[in-house]
């Protein structure tokens, strides 16, 4: 049984606390990790809802969900994140999963798009999710549009 425990909260809902977690993760994974210099902080927070994933009240995971319209004309997840030391235990699974589900529940759909890092494109097709169109460069990484329906 996982040790992992979620909560969705709206922008509004983040502590000061949750939000600098959020940021630092990312910015560790996505800026210093991946070595790809980008403006992390683009404005679409505050009308995504966040998914935290905490380990004893510590954040070791995330990703942020949009409504249609917010983010692309379909539902979307974006920022999946797990901290780097923490991807052994597979929990980018539970995350995506979670995630997935909290569309469905908070936005009634079941359509999404995601914008994918090119080297995940087979985590995410375990997840249902299936490639379109040619890879593009996102932020200086090459991505690929997949939806699930």
């Amino acid at each position: 049984m996982s040790k992992l425990k979620f909560l969705v909260k709206s922008y509004e809902e983040l502590s000061k606390d949750e939000l600098y977690a959020i940021l630092r993760l990312r910015s560790e994974v996505f800026v210093v990790e991946q070595t790809s210099i980008y403006q992390d902080v683009d404005n679409k927070d505050q009308k995504a809802l966040h998914i935290l994933g905490t380990i004893g009240g510590e954040m070791i995971a995330y990703a942020r969900i949009f409504d249609k319209g917010h983010y692309f004309k379909e539902t979307s997840i974006g920022r999946v994140v797990v901290q780097k030391e923490q991807r052994k235990h597979r929990y980018g699974h539970e995350l995506l999963q979670f995630s997935i589900q909290s569309v469905e529940k908070y936005f009634l759909d079941t359509s999404i798009k995601i914008s994918a890092q090119c080297y995940l494109e087979a985590f995410y097709m375990s997840h249902g999710f299936e490639s379109k169109g040619a890879s593009y460069l996102e932020d200086g990484i090459p991505h690929i549009a997949m939806y699930r329906s």
